[in-house]
């Protein structure tokens, strides 16, 4: 049965993205069927990473948002919905009206929210706030972004992380490496997938140079051990 993946965080700037693109790539690289479903209409980022493997969604209206249910019960794979930021009071509205939980309980579909932080008080509120929310309907992994800061002991501190004998869904923890930032730079410049940043060598295409491209593949392959075991749980 079908699996969807929410990948979001109310905060805008904390990596949401690069973790869609960062799952996205471990489906291929697994040869796990997916469907990426891109509702960030400002900066669509997965369509342009992911084009073959990604089509839009509009969060504003039920129609269109309609088909993250259709495609799970229909496909027997994972959707993935990369969400922009401040996006939770839509999906409520959506959840909430439709019954989404429910079906989902009735149907097999397993429910996953991939929320990403940086290390400022915005996210530590946000989180807590949404964690209050939602721990009773999604299993959460909380994805501490490196690149957008090193120390997460407030993310760390939430009563809601510190439980061990909860009744709701379970509620993980881990952290997205930092990658050298000129070479993330250059990545996002390129508008390379993660499997072009590490293997594309084309001489007539512009790609990375081979350090830059062994440092690519080196960080994918630390999160990708990462997400294998996360998967793991779910």
């Amino acid at each position: 049965m079908s699996t969807i993946h929410f990948v979001g965080g109310e905060k805008g700037g904390v990596g949401k993205s690069v973790l869609s693109r960062l799952l996205s790539q471990y489906f291929l690289d697994n040869g796990m069927p997916y469907i990426g479903l891109d509702a960030d209409q400002s900066h669509p980022t997965l369509s342009r990473y992911y084009l073959d493997y990604t089509r839009p969604i509009n969060l504003d209206h039920f129609e269109s948002i309609d088909q993250i249910m259709e495609l799970a019960l229909e496909e027997d794979c994972n959707i993935l919905i990369d969400l922009p930021a401040q996006s939770e009071r839509f999906l409520d509205r959506w959840i909430e009206e439709n019954g989404v939980i429910e079906m989902c309980e009735e149907t097999g579909i397993d429910l996953a929210y991939w929320y990403a932080v940086d290390s400022g008080p915005d996210s530590v509120n946000l989180l807590s706030n949404f964690l209050d929310k939602y721990n009773e309907q999604f299993t959460i992994l909380v994805a501490k972004n490196q690149g957008r800061g090193s120390d997460f002991s407030n993310i760390e501190a939430l009563p809601q992380l510190k439980e061990t004998d909860r009744e709701s869904m379970p509620v993980y923890q881990f952290y997205i490496p930092a990658l050298h930032t000129p070479t993330m730079q250059k990545i996002e410049k390129l508008g390379l997938s993660f499997w072009a940043a590490a293997n594309l060598k084309d001489s007539e295409v512009e790609h990375l140079g081979i350090m830059e491209r062994q440092r690519s593949k080196v960080w994918v392959n630390k999160v990708h051990q990462t997400v294998g075991i996360l998967f793991s749980y779910l």
